[in-house]
């Protein structure tokens, strides 16, 4: 089955043709930094990450860039009272931000674009916004004017917003001719970020700095865009709409990824309403492994409710995984396995080639772990497919923590003491071993340890 992707902009499934062979140009929208990210954000960009792993595991070349917005009135206001530079601001979080993803293993973004560094990409797409005719002046900048774009509104099928579209900016003004005009160049108050150019000293909207950067990378037209749910309206809709102005070709974008909430409770997650864990806190908590195990088992279109039993559940899920590989032994040839593998490989990637379905993906993985362990003991085939899975999903503890002298000595007199049949001594040596945080099991090749949570 080739791979098919479902399109927002289409509302349906649609088999991936990207425009220039295995070549995929892709944009993610990434923080405004002036906070950390709570696990909201975590879970989109986890998400993504495992997405283009897994195009690259399936031979596609992955371009992947991701903005970083670090002008924006949130920045500004929160300078303010910190009293500090939005610029200084903006790059603390800018650097705890590359901290979290490299935290939750995220490590996929071919490049990130500050919007700082692409002024005068942005400037040049405002002056020919104003030449064709689609941006008008008013006393606070220049804004767009939708009356001139009547596709606006295919991409969410709506033109007004609701209680959960993501908001950087409150574009309000009684002088614009349409309520839902955006700003395009904001003319500079005394104390904020400004430029100095031919439109007036002043700073971008927050729309223009996106497709300026994709304009810059990608061109007029690219493959996928992706971001959260929350982005779609206005955000990706003024995208789509100022760069076809610009450029006249459509569509922008050839498919359109969006990632559903994440919950607290029955509550999507938002910083404005102050109900976050930041993802620094939750990593700490709950680890790295099993947060990144908790998104990716979901699918990135479905919601997810954050709570402490879906968390132990995602735990004790990936710990059978774990259990699993710490049994194969990686010595033994088991050259009759291959068929299963094969059988069982194939259907773990149609599920990933379905829209990125990992729940299916992952019964099958659980349903092969479970025949496995009917059919015997697992060696370097199983490995081998264990390993290729793990490019992508990389939560999967591989290699055995390396083991201190004094366990092994412990776990040695435990098992002299089995061979004596002195059970008594067998199990006060476990429970030493217990207290040094590593657990012992016998098998039939043996006592093997591993490291405890």
């Amino acid at each position: 089955m080739p791979l098919q992707l479902y399109n927002t902009l289409t509302r349906k499934k649609e088999v991936f043709k990207p425009i220039k062979g295995k070549d995929i140009n892709m944009f993610v929208c990434g923080p405004t930094v002036y906070d950390y990210i709570h696990i909201g954000n975590a879970k989109t960009f986890t998400q993504f990450d495992s997405i283009v792993r897994y195009l690259r595991q399936r031979e596609y070349k992955v371009f992947y860039l991701m903005n970083i917005t670090d002008i924006d009135d949130k920045i500004i206001n929160r300078a303010k009272e910190q009293k500090i530079t939005p610029q200084e601001l903006a790059k603390k979080f800018e650097l705890a931000f590359y901290e979290d993803m490299q935290s939750l293993h995220n490590t996929a973004v071919t490049q990130f674009a500050r919007a700082f560094d692409h002024i005068p990409e942005i400037i040049s797409q405002v002056k020919r916004l104003i030449e064709k005719g689609y941006a008008y002046k008013i006393e606070d900048g220049y804004y767009f004017d939708l009356k001139k774009f009547k596709e606006y509104g295919e991409l969410s099928g709506r033109t007004k917003t609701k209680k959960d579209d993501g908001i950087s900016r409150i574009d309000e003004n009684k002088q614009k001719r349409n309520k839902g005009d955006f700003c395009l160049w904001k003319f500079s108050k005394p104390g904020e970020p400004a430029w100095e150019a031919e439109l007036g000293k002043g700073r971008p909207g927050w729309h223009i700095e996106d497709t300026a950067i994709t304009e810059k990378f990608f061109g007029p037209q690219y493959d996928v865009h992706g971001g959260a749910m929350d982005l779609i309206f206005p955000h990706h809709e003024a995208e789509i709409t100022q760069m076809e102005s610009i450029s006249g070709k459509k569509p922008l974008v050839r498919y359109w990824l969006h990632t559903a909430f994440l919950n607290m409770g029955e509550v999507k997650m938002s910083k404005s309403k102050g109900n976050f864990i930041t993802a620094r806190d939750a990593i700490q908590t709950y680890r790295y492994d099993v947060l990144r195990f908790f998104f990716i088992s979901s699918h990135y279109r479905s919601p997810i409710d954050f709570t402490d039993n879906l968390l132990e559940a995602a735990k004790n899920s990936l710990q059978r995984i774990n259990d699993f590989v710490f049994n194969i032994n990686k010595s033994y040839d088991d050259k009759n396995d291959k068929k299963r593998i094969e059988q069982y490989k194939e259907k773990f990637y149609q599920a990933l080639d379905d829209d990125f379905n990992t729940p299916e993906a992952f019964a099958v993985l659980f349903e092969f772990i479970k025949e496995q362990n009917s059919a015997g003991k697992a060696g370097k085939n199983v490995l081998e497919f264990i390993q290729e899975i793990n490019t992508f999903l990389d939560f999967i503890t591989l290699e055995r923590e390396e083991i201190p002298e004094k366990v092994t000595a412990l776990a040695a007199e435990r098992e002299k003491a089995r061979k004596e049949k002195n059970w008594k001594r067998a199990d006060e040596l476990r429970t030493q071993l217990e207290r040094a945080r590593w657990h012992v099991a016998d098998t039939p090749e043996g006592s093997k340890l591993k490291k405890l949570d």
